[in-house]
């Protein structure tokens, strides 16, 4: 079996993985490193996804990396032209030669007497290696690639027309002139829905109940004169605040006080439509803003093609599936040519890729989160989450910049590896308090947040950057130690977790 070696090892070459390839080789230049990419191309999820209209669900100000200016009048941005910014931003910083395609991570097996993560990975071919670094930055995010939910319909068997889930949207699929229903509400049904209407007879937005939108402006006029007048990086660093402050801001007073923010929306949705009897009807969310994702309606687009005719919302619940449609639990049966299934994501299992300390197996749902990027008694390994209310890269980046420093930090004081411990009680608690189906329904896959600092999770941009950029690197749960030092107390075994994947 062959056997490669390097300083530090990315997992993902998607949006974050480029992040954090680009901070290990601008602040750790001494350091050599790998990115490990299961696809064969770059971009994560905006290489997965290919449906119609696939876009970011937020601003490109503050979705793209703080290093590299977002540059096109877009800031609600199209999929393509996100994943050809991950591109630029790899070619730019000459990352591409460090990135090895079609290997995925089955396990990986951590050894305190080498301070070494040995993982053992997996070609397309079948073909098993393993790579060893002192340093793992894992930016897989959070969804499963494989899997898309769909929940267990009855009579799909049935159904005669063409079923489809967005995660897997077929190349070149013919829908024009044909009848979509679409099943669900969330980001990917708000920006699919509208985005068929270019071609096909008719679509149908099918929902369980109703959920907040706010039209958004593709474009953000400001910022784009701003560029205009000032230099590129200025003026992308003051929008880039300015959409931060924004959006801190409106999640702060939604919690704080839901009722105006609930009435606002509700106010802004009515705006856009004809028929006002549709806002209590279908956009009327019995949750508080901000429980869930509040959906960007990019120009309004959703709510134009309700008003033409091209759009329907029905909100009910499917009794079952006919040769012909949808049958409803009130009677109505959808006719449909085609049913879009946007009903969600499969979060990853992280036990399917199991991690063993000194042989011990790691136990993810009992382990806490340190700040947000680490997991108690995981030594030297980062995982990026981002944010569930604002941009995922904001966190990304924050949390990358913190792992250069700790690697700097253990170059500097002569240790090896870092490690971070449960000191005192602590009291789990669920890593989110989103009500958003594929959250709860993986809640007792995740780690927990912890009831104090360092355990408990912020979503707060401000003071994560205090914590992860400005703050001390040394506490009492953070320990470093040199190889050969063990921090189990109990009798170190052989690693398993190359058996346990196999």
């Amino acid at each position: 079996m062959s056997v490669e070696e390097y300083d530090v090892v990315v997992i993902g070459a998607g949006l974050s993985g480029i992040s954090a390839a680009y901070h290990v080789k601008k602040y750790c230049p001494n350091k050599t490193f790998a990115i490990l990419e299961r696809r064969e191309r770059i971009g994560g999820t905006w290489d997965l996804f290919r449906y119609p209209g696939i876009r970011s669900d937020s601003d490109m100000f503050t979705l793209g990396y703080s290093f590299k200016p977002w540059a096109t009048e877009k800031s609600i941005a199209p999929g393509e032209s996100i994943r050809n910014y991950v591109i630029e931003t790899a070619q730019e910083n000459d990352l591409e030669k460090h990135i090895k395609f079609g290997l995925q991570v089955k396990s990986g097996d951590w050894s305190s007497e080498d301070a070494r993560w040995t993982l053992n990975v997996e070609q397309g071919d079948g073909t098993k290696k393993q790579i060893k670094a002192n340093f793992v930055m894992n930016c897989a995010g959070y969804y499963n690639y494989d899997k898309g939910y769909t929940p267990d319909f009855e009579g799909t068997e049935n159904y005669k027309g063409q079923m489809i889930h967005p995660q897997f949207w077929p190349k070149n699929l013919d829908y024009e002139d044909k009848k979509v229903v679409v099943i669900g509400s969330g980001a990917t049904a708000v920006t699919l829905v509208p985005a068929m209407t270019d071609k096909a007879a008719h679509v149908t937005m099918l929902q369980r109940s109703p959920t907040y939108m706010a039209s958004l402006p593709s474009e953000d006029k400001m910022a784009n004169l701003t560029s205009k007048y000032l230099p590129k990086k200025l003026a992308y660093s003051i929008t880039r605040t300015k959409k931060v402050l924004v959006g801190a801001g409106f999640f702060s007073i939604s919690r704080s006080r839901p009722q105006m923010v609930k009435n606002l929306l509700l106010k802004g949705v009515a705006m856009q439509l004809k028929d006002k009897s549709l806002v209590k009807k279908h956009f009327e969310p019995k949750y508080n803003p901000w429980d869930e994702r509040v959906c960007a309606v990019t120009d309004g687009d959703m709510f134009k093609g309700i008003n033409n005719g091209k759009i329907s919302v029905v909100t009910d619940h499917i009794d079952q599936f006919t040769e012909k449609g949808i049958l409803l639990k009130s009677g109505e049966e959808l006719e449909a040519d085609i049913v879009v299934t946007a009903t969600g994501l499969v979060m990853r299992d992280s036990n399917d890729t199991p991690l063993t300390i000194d042989g011990h197996r790691v136990d993810f749902p009992n382990s806490f989160n340190y700040k947000g990027m680490m997991l108690n008694d995981v030594p030297n390994m980062s995982n990026t989450m981002g944010y569930t209310n604002a941009s995922w890269t904001l966190k990304a980046d924050l949390v990358h910049s913190y792992v250069t420093r700790l690697i700097n930090h253990m170059d500097k004081t002569n240790t090896d590896y870092c490690v971070a411990r449960v000191e005192g009680n602590l009291s789990g608690e669920p890593m989110s308090d989103f009500s958003s189906g594929y959250i709860q329904r993986s809640l007792h896959l995740l780690p927990k947040q912890g009831d104090r600092k360092p355990w408990k999770l912020f979503q707060n941009y401000f003071l994560d950057f205090m914590l992860l950029k400005m703050g001390s690197l040394q506490d009492e749960e953070m320990q470093f130690k040199r190889a050969g030092e063990y921090f189990l107390e109990t009798k170190k075994e052989e690693p398993q977790a190359q058996a346990l994947a196999s």
